[in-house]
Parts: C-alpha cells; structure tokens; sequence
C-alpha cells in the first residue's frame, strides 16, 4: 500500500524536459541467410517504426507514467523533425518548448532488428552547438515556461549540441530562483557544469568517464567509494544516483546512502534504460520518496525497459504491479 500510494502521486505532475531530441527508426524483419556479397546477414523486412527516443523517451515514460511531461529542444526544420513533432503530438506530449531550426538536422538513429537482437544501428545528426541564435529562442521558451506550474525540470544529454556550460547554468538558476527540484542524466562533454542539481544520475560508464577515473567495480569498492566523494566534491548536488548496469543501483546523499541490487531478468536491450530512470527518479523525488526507495523503484523501472526490444517506455500500472512483486 505504501508504493502504491507513492506511485499514485506520479500523476498531474509536470515536468519540463530539457535536453537532445531524436528520432528513433526501426527496421525489423528475420534473418535466415547470409548475403552471398559479403559475410553480413540478410534481413527480410518485415516492417519499419519511428519512434520518439533521447530526451523524448524520458518525456514519454513521464507521460505513460501519468505525468504531464513538456518537451524543450532544437530540432531541424525537416522531414524527420515534423515526424517526430507529429509523434510528440499523438502521444500527448507538449511541444511548447521545441525550437526549429534550419541550420541543424534532427538526429535519427536507424536501428535493424531481427530477432529481438539489434544488428547494426546508424545515427544520421548533427553533434555541433547549437548556435546563439536558436540558444536563445529556447532559453526564452524555457523562461516562460518556468513559472506556468512547473513541478521538475529534467536536463537530458546526449551530448548532441542542445545542452552546454552556459545554458545549463542559467537552467539551474532558473530552477533554484523558483524553488523547483532539477535533476539530470548527464554525458562526458558537459559533465562537469551540473551543478546545483537536486539529483544527478550518472551510470557507472560516465562516473569513470566524466572524472577520468577508471576501476573495477566488483573488485574495487573503495575506490567507487573513492570516485562518488570526489564526484560530490567536484559538482554540488543533494542526491547522487548511479546506476551500475547488472550491479543494480547506488545512491547517497548527505547523510546516508546504499546500493540495491540488480534483479535477475533476461536482457534483450539496454537501450533507454537511462531514460527511464531519470523519468522514474524524478517522480519519486516529488512525491517525496526518501532516497533508498527512489533507487528501489528506480532500479526496477530501469530493469522492466531491459528485457524489451528497442527503446521504450513502461506504465504506470506495469510499474505498480512489478513494484508489487518485487519490494
């Protein structure tokens, strides 16, 4: 009854999502050859899907987890942006936050799955940052978007160029000025300039990576205890959680903290996990979840996505009935 409660006041809540948006396009069919031009499978199609992926996957778990997500991005003034425009629409997500731009293309990965296994994945986009111009626009959307009842902001990077040290900053101050929890799930190029969070998610990858750190996990306890206090140190936040792939989650604030582990699932694809929790995370937060509860759920709703081709999104309700079984 207690996580029930919990997850219950998951909804009405609105969440501001600021970071990279991408289209994800599948092509599936099966695989019963090998191409006689070169030692690569052949894929009989079967059918072809576009769906929304990066920050927009962590605003459609928000949605599908009853939250009331706004999108905040630059995509480009194309075929592939009005696509994913059209998706946000249909999936009811609000797209007051999305700059245009005809200087950028929008980012499609284009994945081939046979199987339920992905065999090759190709990224059409453009990484560069995103010019004053359209910074500026978006900042602007942001600002007034800020004081409409906005109950969190998420900062999605995926190192494409939407995010950087200045916008990221002046987010966060934004959100302090108005007493609103920020939290993100951050990559390498701008790991660093997070500071101020009210959470901060890396996974293990981009803890090693964003401190130039490298150890064994399993082996070398103490010196992940080593990189979690200089991750705290170095970039001010309240509540650091990192995910740890098959290790489960770990997450700590100042006064306390603990590792929940993994629960044994059979791993289709990873992709979107992130997403996921940061999503989940962010909704434990405001329903003022203490911190091994955040992680527990977190930790669950990251594994669900796991055992599911492609990058997807789970339920409020898929969420309450594994929660159920598992705590």
């Amino acid at each position: 009854m207690k996580y029930e409660t919990l997850l219950d006041n998951f909804k009405e809540k609105r969440i501001l999502v600021i970071g990279d948006v991408m289209l994800d396009a599948y092509i599936l069919g099966n695989v019963t050859r090998v191409s006689p031009e070169a030692p690569v499978p052949v894929v009989s199609l079967s059918k072809k899907e576009n769906r929304i992926g990066g920050a927009g996957n962590v605003a459609l778990n928000l949605k599908n987890l009853g939250a009331k997500p706004i999108i905040a991005s630059v995509i480009g003034n194309d075929t592939d942006g009005a696509i994913l425009e059209e998706l946000f629409v249909k999936r009811g997500i609000s797209t007051l936050g999305l700059v245009k731009s005809a200087k950028r293309k929008t980012t499609v990965k284009t994945r081939v799955i046979s199987a339920k296994q992905q065999l090759l994945r190709i990224d059409s986009e453009d990484i560069h940052p995103i010019d004053d111009k359209h910074e500026a626009q978006l900042l602007q959307k942001v600002e007034e978007l800020i004081p409409k009842e906005i109950d969190a902001i998420i900062l999605e990077d995926y190192d494409k160029g939407v995010l950087n040290q200045k916008n990221i900053a002046l987010i966060i101050s934004m959100a302090q000025a108005n007493n609103i929890p920020i939290t993100a799930d951050p990559k390498k190029e701008n790991f660093h300039y997070y500071k101020g969070l009210t959470l901060f998610k890396p996974n293990l990858k981009e803890l090693k990576d964003g401190l130039n750190i490298d150890f064994n996990f399993a082996t070398e306890h103490n010196k992940f205890n080593d990189a979690v206090n200089a991750l705290r140190h170095s970039i001010p936040h309240e509540v650091s959680l990192i995910t740890l792939s098959e290790h489960g989650v770990y997450v700590c604030d100042a006064e306390s903290s603990a590792r929940i582990p993994a629960h044994k699932r059979e791993i289709t694809d990873v992709s979107g996990a992130g997403d996921t929790v940061i999503a989940v995370a962010t909704l434990c937060l405001l329903a003022k979840a203490n911190i091994q509860d955040i992680a527990k759920i977190s930790n669950i709703a990251g594994g669900m996505v796991c055992e599911r081709p492609g990058v997807v999104s789970i339920s409020l309700q898929e969420l309450k009935n594994e929660v159920r079984e598992l705590l």
